[in-house]
């Protein structure tokens, strides 16, 4: 006696139909479970990053996406062993009904797995940029969007790919040839556009300047506040906003005067040759003491040069790589202090 379930209906048996629609009934109940415990491996293999990141944030990210993309892998697969009905495939124009199907379930396949790859990509992103964020360098930063834009476009291209030739049955091959010689039809004329890219990772990896230095380029002096693709956005001391492009920014020679060391200060002092030599030699004395500031460095007082009508003294001292307020404030108190000590002497300055 044929059993209930050996019985055909249709191209398939009733067992078939049976199988199928609870497997797929069990895949979606057990869907969050399912997609916990592979979230779970994650987790383990990324321990060490994962401890500061908010589960409902990685949930949003990887874990929905997943349930979808089980939901549909064991959908679209249980789908494929049942016998499709020969009177229900009817054409469509070159097509037949059943390669539609099969093209869209392909479609949908990779999608789901493409959308799953994007949020994957997006969670890589927010780990990267939150370990980042523990240094003080912000080129990190747009480094890494600049690289997950990348590979979310890279990753649509070869789905768009895939799909053309899984689903569709596309000779890729082919295209691909027409896309070589399109993209150097398009790396030619965007030469210059493609400089200004490549400059853009001498930058990102050479790192000659970050996003705060304030730098001299061109005859131009800023701060830097964005480091783009293209081109580097400069706010210059008149706090104008100035564009310039990253080629420019490697090959030309550039100043960053955040990594300076100390900052100089100078002082020419041109007296009367009428002083006596030991009014001069107690004003060169006085000057000495004045430079024994606390964010003076190092310093030098000399009396360079003697000429018919008058004597040149020449003052020059290092500070700390201060900011330029508190350098020019200490350049004003030392100015200030040699002139008190050159008129407390009674020097007197040369006639023209």
């Amino acid at each position: 006696m044929t059993s209930i379930w050996q019985r055909q209906w249709g191209t398939n048996t009733l067992g078939d139909y049976f199988t199928v629609l609870l497997t797929i009934a069990a895949v979606w109940m057990l869907r969050r479970q399912l997609s916990n415990y592979f979230a779970g491996l994650l987790f383990r293999w990324l321990r060490g990053v994962l401890q500061k990141v908010d589960r409902a944030l990685f949930n949003d990210l990887v874990i929905d996406p997943l349930e979808r993309f089980l939901l549909i892998l064991v959908s679209v697969f249980m789908l494929y062993r049942l016998n499709f009905p020969p009177e229900l495939n009817f054409s469509i124009y070159k097509f037949d009904s059943k390669g539609l199907i099969n093209s869209l379930g392909t479609l949908i396949l990779i999608t789901s797995f493409t959308s799953l790859l994007l949020r994957a990509i997006d969670f890589a992103a927010i780990l990267l940029e939150q370990k980042a964020g523990q240094t003080p360098d912000l080129s990190d930063n747009q480094l890494i969007v600049f690289f997950k834009d990348f590979f979310k476009v890279l990753l649509l291209i070869l789905s768009l790919l895939m799909i053309l030739r899984f689903a569709f049955g596309f000779d890729i091959g082919g295209l691909l040839t027409g896309l070589s010689i399109v993209g150097a039809a398009i790396a030619l004329a965007l030469k210059e556009s493609l400089e200004n890219l490549i400059a853009s990772f001498i930058i990102f990896f050479d790192k000659p300047f970050v996003t705060g230095d304030l730098v001299k380029v061109n005859a131009i002096t800023g701060t830097v506040e964005k480091i783009g693709l293209r081109s580097t956005r400069i706010r210059t001391e008149q706090k104008t906003f100035v564009t310039v492009p990253n080629k420019q920014m490697v090959d030309t020679i550039l100043d960053n005067f955040s990594l300076r060391t100390q900052r100089r200060a100078d002082l020419k002092i041109e007296l009367a040759s009428t002083n006596t030599p030991y009014l001069i030699q107690e004003f060169l004395e006085r000057v000495r003491v004045i430079l024994r500031h606390t964010a003076i460095q190092q310093s030098s007082v000399t009396l360079s040069d003697i000429k018919s009508n008058r004597i040149i003294v020449e003052i020059d001292y290092y500070t700390d790589p201060l900011p330029i307020a508190d350098f020019n404030a200490i350049r004003e108190a030392v100015n200030m202090e040699v002139l008190q000590a050159a008129h407390t002497l009674g020097l007197t300055w040369p006639v023209e």
